[in-house]
């Protein structure tokens, strides 16, 4: 790995920095003797230390390294393809490995040099300088605490090195969560380092003290140290985050510098600067015509329970339902008034065309998702919903419907790029209309890593796990309330918001998680430190399903050694001390 000097003076290294950062066009490339030497260049150096956020970004195609595309291995999300990590026939040497390995370090270098060279080189007044170290080792920890989520121990490197330099052996993953908490507190003792940034704050975006604190008590979490998790926690609210007051619009550009927002990828509407996420969570309709790589698994959806909530059962809308197979269910989805090419296209697929009602089949599925927690409309398109879509250069409705025909000015159909499948899509970050965005593949709203929601349901889980179910269940509340779903009680055990202790209300949390954090790179980190995602996610007859349940590309769970990524075989030909994780063969 070399050392990063050049390319952190790149014109677009706005990332985790004010969006109008640069006043000037720089030169594409400072030399190492000059880098931090200016305050100018010290404001840009630490630019490009949070530009490290940007890194494995892609618009020629899908990166397959940015968070929220890591859903697509949880419970809450799939891809349109098959995947080899989960047909287990991922081999050491897939470039997801590497890619997210030498991402990961370059930031931590990028971080280092700061560190190193900031009190050394630059002239900026030291309280400036004291708080750029600050964000240089929250950044730096947040890296780290990527690594140690996936590989369980890596080196650690706390001065840029180069390549020839890089032959540590690997710290152990304790180690490595020792190293994350001492930078992380080191930034919460820096009187220079304010809470948080109020929205319009020309420093809005860089790390604050909240921040720090969000990511310590999630450290703690995953050391399962319960009581300095929720401490930390704590001081996150005290610092003055708060839940945003309705969750669908929180999504939107407008509402990207809520008091909910701790920490985000900070993105504008220019190229290489802004959110793919709309891009491959998209649609055909969609502005600029987007793919739809990643989509929803029905696990997601049959999460989300009733608005009284009770548990969404697919026999109390339509009685007979789980007794039919998973090929019979089809004909429940299809559209009214289908052709005879259609329906016997269906019926060759398996489909019970008896049970199809001519006028009256999209009505019938349509009270499926009527009546349920909210979030499931604002994540989701389901079936005969409708989407803002673009229809030749104009706003256009368009409604998702099975089998798709055409799109059309008026009462189209959704278009997506896996017509011959039926799959649920994304709706949080896609845009809706010609005006939200100016290009599919740069869109302007920020990625939250860190918002108060998730920080409230840690706290949760961290009180719960400590036996204050009642106070882990009031902060459960906050979440249910502001998403518009009843509000869990101890109270009345006749009802499905009931919670009879500490066991029922584990796993009433983990269910919050996933209906709160799709699309958000959140799950399958949550499922991987639960050690429930063997039973979650790979269970019999899961994989990349269709609506109805219909698996398209199975799941095969190789053994519990995927709990943990492997060393990238590449660094290992590099590196001979690096050793790997058991149970992966190079």
């Amino acid at each position: 790995m070399k050392k990063i000097l050049s390319i952190i003076l790149i014109l677009v290294v706005f990332s985790g920095c004010k969006k109008n950062l640069l006043d000037t066009t720089p030169p594409s490339a400072v030399p190492a003797e000059k880098m931090w030497t200016t305050d100018n260049l010290t404001d840009l150096g630490i630019s490009g230390v949070y530009n490290a956020l940007r890194l494995g970004i892609k618009t020629d195609g899908a990166s397959g390294v940015e968070l929220y595309q890591l859903d697509r291995f949880s419970f809450t999300g799939q891809t349109s393809g098959s995947e080899v990590l989960m047909a287990g026939t991922i081999t050491t040497g897939n470039s997801m490995f590497s890619d997210n390995w030498k991402n990961m370090y370059e930031g931590i270098q990028r971080a280092n040099d700061a560190i190193k060279n900031i009190p050394l080189k630059s002239p900026s007044t030291d309280a400036k300088k004291s708080r750029y170290i600050s964000e240089a080792k929250f950044l730096r920890a947040y890296f780290y605490f990527r690594l140690n989520q996936l590989y369980k121990g890596v080196p650690v490197y706390l001065v840029p090195f180069q390549a020839e330099e890089a032959i540590k052996g690997r710290s152990t993953e304790d180690e490595v969560w020792t190293q994350v908490i001492a930078d992380l507190t080191d930034c919460i003792n820096d009187p220079n380092l304010p809470d948080r940034y109020i929205a319009g704050n020309a420093a809005y975006g860089h790390v604050t003290k909240g921040a720090a604190y969000a990511l310590r008590g999630k450290t703690y979490l995953y050391q399962q140290k319960w009581a300095l998790a929720t401490a930390d926690f704590s001081k996150v609210r005290d610092a003055g985050y708060g839940l945003f007051a309705n969750y669908t619009a929180l999504f939107k550009t407008a509402n990207e510098q809520s008091n909910e927002m701790i920490f985000s990828i900070q993105n504008i509407g220019l190229p290489n600067s802004g959110s793919t996420t709309q891009f491959f969570c998209g649609t055909r309709s969609s502005f600029g015509s987007c793919w739809n790589t990643y989509h929803v698994s029905p696990n997601l959806v049959d999460l989300y329970e009733n608005a009284d909530g009770s548990k969404f059962n697919w026999e109390s809308v339509i009685p007979g339902y789980s007794a039919l197979s998973v090929a019979e269910r089809e004909v429940y989805f299809l559209r009214n008034n289908l052709k005879d090419t259609e329906i016997a296209a269906a019926t060759a697929r398996g489909a019970k065309m008896s049970l199809y009602l001519p006028t009256g089949n999209e009505a019938r599925i349509v009270l499926a998702y009527a009546d349920r927690d909210p979030r499931l409309a604002a994540n989701v398109i389901t079936p005969y919903s409708t989407y803002v879509g673009v229809y030749s250069g104009i706003n256009a409705t368009v409604t998702s419907r099975w089998p798709y025909r055409s799109e059309a000015a008026l009462n189209g159909d959704l278009r997506t790029d896996t017509q011959s499948y039926f799959y649920y899509l994304y709706r949080k970050f896609v845009y809706e209309g010609a005006s939200e965005t100016l290009n599919r593949a740069y869109g302007p709203t920020d990625f939250p890593i860190f918002r108060y929601a998730d920080v409230l349901l840690m706290w949760a889980e961290a009180l719960n796990e400590q036996g204050a179910t009642a106070d882990a269940m009031a902060k459960v509340n906050e979440v249910r309330r502001r998403a518009g779903v009843a509000v869990l009680q101890m109270g009345n055990g006749m009802l499905g918001t009931y919670i009879s202790g500490q066991t029922d209300l584990r796993e009433r949390i983990r269910n919050e998680r996933r209906v709160e954090f799709p699309n958000e790179g959140i799950n399958y980190f949550d499922e991987l430190r639960w050690k429930s995602w063997k039973d979650k996610v790979f269970y019999s007859g899961n994989g990349v399903k269709q609506i109805w349940g219909n698996t398209v590309y199975p799941y095969s769970f190789k053994g519990d050694y995927i709990y943990n990524w492997p060393v990238p075989q590449v660094e290992i030909e590099r590196n001979p001390n690096l050793k790997q994780n058991t149970g992966w063969i190079n």
